[in-house]
């Protein structure tokens, strides 16, 4: 495995999430709320074979983990070509894919003989009647299909992340962590965040990290953090219940990880981001596509990333007054601004 670079907090760079396609075919209200969107031109989108490129170029710079993302990823065809490619690439230990499952189910087992690893499925809530409501979609049972498939497939650890939202699905918790334990997975709540296409956020609609513990230390009693082995860099923070059961918690909000975060995104049509807040990001397409060696697109993220001072999430916090970080008409003016574009 390469040394990883640094950047001007001492992060290293070492996780990668790639956005295969900026489509999905849900719309839930803290991504894509609207019924249209601009879609990005299907010539700008990067082929696997220069997706492939790139997790070499980035492998040789350190890192070692990628996630496949969206929009939602399994919308793009044959994307178990992708992973085979993906999983050729040296230095890479890890490669995961998060879904909104309801096209797992047909792909699961071909992705996981393709040698994906990890699978996340986003599930916000057990009651079909409240996804149709909040994400447009009538197929909750195609969910929950394809994270039977995904445990049948073997994968080595399937988590399931669930976005709290105040008066949503916050009396689920409890449910949810019942169904991931029923289902041999582990379940992330996360804190809504005021990111892309949120454009309805409000802080009060946040329940944060302490609240999500309260409510589960009243389910079933004393919680413990869990102590992890190694200098942790992932973004949850994970406990345990009595009786061993283990979930997570990501406080994107009230208890903002930047200090130790090591992730960068690529967009489906190749702009590298270095922070999910990031206004703008880093054209990668046009050099590997005018002919850029390896070593010259090593070079460009390289002095990108040693210069990398951001820090969104904690500069958000300390904001006085916080609302939706765009509104409509800005997320229109530029669709990568949108979380379907930049992956979650």
């Amino acid at each position: 495995m390469s040394e990883a670079l640094h950047d001007a907090f001492g992060r290293p760079l070492a996780s990668l999430r790639v956005s295969v396609t900026d489509r999905c075919n849900m719309r839930c209200r803290y991504c894509m709320p609207e019924d249209e969107y601009v879609w990005l031109p299907r010539e700008s989108i990067l082929t696997f074979e220069e997706i492939a490129r790139l997790a070499q170029v980035f492998a040789g710079l350190g890192v070692h983990k990628v996630r496949l993302t969206g929009g939602e990823p399994l919308l793009r065809q044959d994307l178990a070509t992708l992973v085979e490619m993906i999983t050729r690439v040296g230095g890479l230990t890890d490669l995961a894919l998060t879904t909104n499952g309801l096209l797992l189910a047909k792909q699961a087992a071909e992705l996981r003989r393709a040698g994906l690893r990890r699978v996340t499925v986003s599930l916000d809530t057990l009651r079909p009647q409240r996804m149709l409501a909040f994400a447009k979609s009538a197929r909750h049972a195609d969910l929950l299909g394809g994270i039977a498939a995904a445990r049948a497939a073997g994968f080595e650890r399937l988590k399931l992340n669930t976005v709290v939202i105040r008066g949503f699905n916050d009396d689920e918790l409890a449910d949810l962590v019942e169904f991931a334990r029923a289902h041999d997975a582990e379940v992330r709540f996360i804190e809504y965040m005021d990111v892309g296409g949120a454009t309805r956020w409000s802080m009060d609609q946040v329940v944060s990290q302490r609240e999500i513990l309260d409510a589960l230390s009243r389910a079933y009693g004393r919680i413990e953090p869990l102590q992890e082995k190694g200098p942790s860099r992932a973004p949850a923070e994970r406990f345990r219940l009595p009786d061993g059961t283990t979930f997570g918690v990501i406080a994107s909000v009230t208890a903002p990880f930047c200090r130790t975060c090591d992730r960068s995104r690529l967009t489906a049509d190749g702009a590298w981001l270095l922070c999910l807040y990031s206004e703008h990001g880093v054209d990668l397409r046009e050099p590997l596509r005018c002919g850029a060696t390896n070593e010259a697109l090593a070079a460009l993220i390289a002095a990108t990333w040693r210069a990398r001072s951001d820090r969104g999430a904690e500069e958000r916090l300390g904001l006085p007054q916080r609302g939706a970080l765009y509104q409509l008409d800005r997320l229109r003016a530029d669709p990568h601004r949108e979380m379907h574009t930049r992956g979650g």
